[in-house]
């Protein structure tokens, strides 16, 4: 399956100042897999070693010098390794966490070989480091659930794409394009991004056994708790992973995770699944100015799930034989899902260096109610996005959000055809406020870098 963030790998391998890399993610995204793909599309050899499954070939790195880690690894794994056409891949690297410090050596003493690190709860392991972090010497990527682009991809609906991806805001797109963009996006909704659930569906078409993988992966992902050992009890991580599922789309209070959980206990529990990517925060700004991270308060916090298809597993979303219709589900459901939709398909359209993308929201501080669903930076400026689930919705929290801040353009997601306005309105408070305006249908959401 096609992945956008490969190319960013290509485009790593061919650098000529070429750094090792490190990719970060939660387990199940792929970055086992675009390893393996990027070694087979250069023709390279691929060195791989799974630190978890073979812990024993950490000890062939005591030695600060890459040709003698080389030589003994030869030795170990009965295979020749030329630097210039291999690939060390050091996989599950938090397990010998220590080996993140000896890839300043290969940097500097043999950089014509690329080595890449990956680990699935590899964020404990940078937070808690015992070691010295070879700082500027490293490369981060952060690997994600796949996009609706990807997902296109997968099923070869590549003229849908081709036509989705000519679109510019000043555009229209016909009623064909838009019908069928709105079936395979409310399909995409239902199984979502984990690459083992979208090869399911793409080689199946099976929505039982999609569902089976969605249920498999948070057993997996509860499985995983036992591993966060001396850090918190298991049993108040799976209530706020629950928690989290049900509260999706509003500000999530430690204060009602559940019965028994104190909330020192429910900040903590969220941390550590933040930190394992099954989370993500989105973070309240006064979105006064750049950047948004800026002006962030931890008293105010959204959360949602690493990919929609763990929302459904955690809500029972299922139908008998069928992915339940968009429509026939509850409102309310639609609006969690739309909700955590967008967040995952934004966190794309955020930088997958360093320490990745970051998502933030708004909300009025005590007073009138008031609230913008997500806050990007866009070239430069902040732009608020207002998401509907269905085609219409009141637009007040927005014409009162711009004329406070003073911005001149926003976005708006729901599941109409694309088209851009100037709205020119005076606000509940007898402001008048004009901006431009451009409406986009979930499906592109994608392609909010282009607005």
């Amino acid at each position: 399956m096609e992945r956008d963030i490969a190319h960013l790998l290509q485009s790593w391998l061919a650098s000529a100042k070429r750094k090792p890399l490190v990719l970060r993610g939660a387990r199940q995204v792929g970055k086992t897999w675009l390893v393996r793909d990027l070694a087979a599309r250069s023709r390279r050899q691929l060195i791989e070693i799974n630190l978890e499954r073979t812990p024993g070939l950490a000890r062939h790195f005591e030695s600060n010098e890459p040709k003698q880690i080389l030589s003994e690894l030869s030795l170990a794994l009965d295979c020749d390794i030329t630097p210039e056409n291999s690939l060390l891949f050091l996989d599950e690297i938090q397990a010998a966490s220590h080996l993140l410090a000896k890839l300043r050596w290969f940097a500097e003493e043999m950089p014509q070989l690329p080595v890449v690190g990956a680990g699935s709860l590899l964020e404990f392991t940078l937070a808690n480091h015992a070691f010295s972090m070879p700082v500027g010497r490293i490369r981060f990527l952060h690997v994600e659930p796949m996009g609706f682009h990807e997902y296109l991809l997968a099923h070869r609906q590549n003229r849908l794409l081709d036509a989705l991806s000519a679109w510019r805001p000043e555009d229209d797109i016909s009623d064909a394009t838009h019908e069928k963009a709105t079936l395979w996006f409310h399909r995409y909704a239902m199984v979502g991004g984990m690459p083992d659930a979208v090869a399911e569906d793409v080689e199946h078409g099976d929505p039982r056994a999609v569902q089976t993988i969605q249920r498999d992966l948070v057993a997996t992902y509860r499985a995983d708790f036992a591993r966060y050992a001396g850090r918190m009890n298991s049993n108040i991580l799976d209530n706020v992973i629950d928690a989290v599922a049900h509260s999706v789309g509003r500000k999530f209070v430690y204060a009602q995770v559940g019965s028994g959980v104190k909330q020192h206990q429910a900040k903590q529990a969220l941390e550590l699944l933040t930190k394992a990517r099954l989370c993500h925060l989105v973070r309240y700004s006064a979105a006064n100015g750049l950047p948004l991270s800026g002006e962030a308060k931890e008293t105010f916090r959204k959360a949602i799930l690493l990919d929609v298809g763990l929302l459904h597993a955690l809500l029972g979303t299922r139908g008998a034989d069928a992915f339940p219709a968009w429509a026939d589900l509850a409102p309310q459901v639609r609006g969690m899902l739309a909700e955590q939709l967008a967040g995952q398909q934004l966190r794309l359209v955020g930088d997958p260096r360093g320490d990745g993308p970051e998502l933030f929201y708004w909300q009025r501080e005590g007073g009138r109610p008031g609230e913008i669903d997500y806050l990007m930076e866009l070239r430069g400026r902040i732009v608020p996005i207002e998401l509907k689930a269905g085609a219409a919705g009141s637009m007040k929290s927005l014409h009162q959000f711009m004329f406070e801040k003073r911005l001149d353009f926003a976005i708006r997601i729901d599941s109409n055809r694309p088209s851009e306005q100037t709205i020119a309105v005076t606000t509940t408070q007898g402001d008048p406020v004009k901006y431009r305006l451009l409406n986009i249908p979930m499906y592109m959401t994608w392609m909010i870098g282009r607005a």
